[in-house]
């Protein structure tokens, strides 16, 4: 992976003239824009894709780039590697960004990304658990029957319980640490996407849960020569939880709650769906989960029809 670093802009064309302005590109992502690492991976492999292709064809040089240039790379995404269509919005993204960095910085005088055209994408509505399945997900965990063994079943009944009243992504609830739990206040403070900051009140199911695991099980898990950097949830060996090992605790639960085809965001769908269904504003459960745009969460108001229509019929004039 190339490091976002700022590094030297090479002064004639060679196959590696591309490498310093995706360098200082990232770098304007990572410090600028403070997004997450994993997005900024993303954005490296797409611009990889893109510097490959133009490589085949002779554009070594970013300097050089033309609309049909590009046009041509998204016609490849499409026909030769079959990618589907919010796959390429996301590459286009990329160039679009990158494009307007290279613009912004007077190293190309046009910005040949302005002509490009955005594919439609269907927005798909997301699955939600009922209320009644969430109860029997949350309520999945046991005991082993090992009594000598740390009750792990404490630790997946706090994870699920965070997850649904805060409405967590993944990555949010393995970077919880024990210090961003407010008993006072009742909220947890979590680091989202960017690196942004917001706090999320938790009900008292979630926070005895939470209390229970931290009295009960984690002093347990947590080992003296392992460094968990305080991290909230731990794994068998002490050491923070990854977020595949969230996944299985997650599909494991749904299982024996005789569940399928359940994955952790569904629990934040499920979140954002029963606060609407409940009357909840939906600027307030934007803030919630973090949306930078309020027009990614309406989606979830599209989810409950049964709600839209009891208010048709309660309100139109001839229901």
């Amino acid at each position: 992976m190339i490091e976002p670093t700022v590094g030297p802009v090479a002064n004639r064309t060679t196959q590696h003239d591309w490498q310093p302005h995706v360098r200082d590109f990232l770098t304007y992502l990572r410090v600028e824009c403070g997004l997450a690492r994993a997005t900024l991976i993303a954005y490296e492999s797409d611009l990889r894709d893109l510097i490959n292709d133009l490589a085949s064809r002779g554009v070594l040089n970013p300097l050089n780039l033309a609309p049909q240039h590009l046009a041509d790379h998204l016609r490849v995404l499409k026909t030769d590697r079959d990618l589907a269509a919010t796959s390429i919005i996301r590459h286009l993204a990329t160039i679009r960004m990158f494009c307007r960095f290279l613009h912004a910085q007077g190293r190309i005088e046009e910005n040949p990304a302005d002509l490009l055209e955005r594919p439609t994408r269907w927005r798909h509505l997301p699955n939600v658990l009922s209320l009644k399945q969430v109860t029997a997900l949350l309520n999945a965990p046991r005991p082993l029957e090992n009594p000598d063994a740390p009750p792990l079943h404490l630790r997946d009944r706090a994870i699920l319980e965070v997850m649904y009243a805060a409405g967590l992504r993944a990555s949010e609830t393995t970077g919880l640490t024990t210090n961003n739990v407010h008993d006072t206040l009742r909220v947890i403070r979590v680091t989202g996407k960017g690196g942004k900051e917001r706090l999320i009140p938790i009900g008292k199911p979630a926070l005895a849960a939470i209390h229970t695991y931290l009295r009960e099980c984690r002093p347990r898990l947590a080992r003296p020569d392992v460094r968990d950097e305080g991290c909230l949830f731990l794994s068998r060996t002490g050491r923070p939880l990854e977020r595949i090992a969230l996944w299985q605790i997650v599909t494991r639960s749904a299982a024996k709650a005789g569940l399928k085809h359940i994955h952790p965001h569904m629990l934040r769908h499920s979140f954002a769906t029963h606060l609407l269904s409940g009357g909840a504003d939906l600027r307030v459960v934007q803030e919630l989960l973090g949306h930078s745009d309020v027009t990614t969460t309406q989606i979830y108001t599209h989810v409950d029809q049964r709600r839209l229509k009891s208010i048709h019929k309660k309100y139109h004039p001839r229901p």
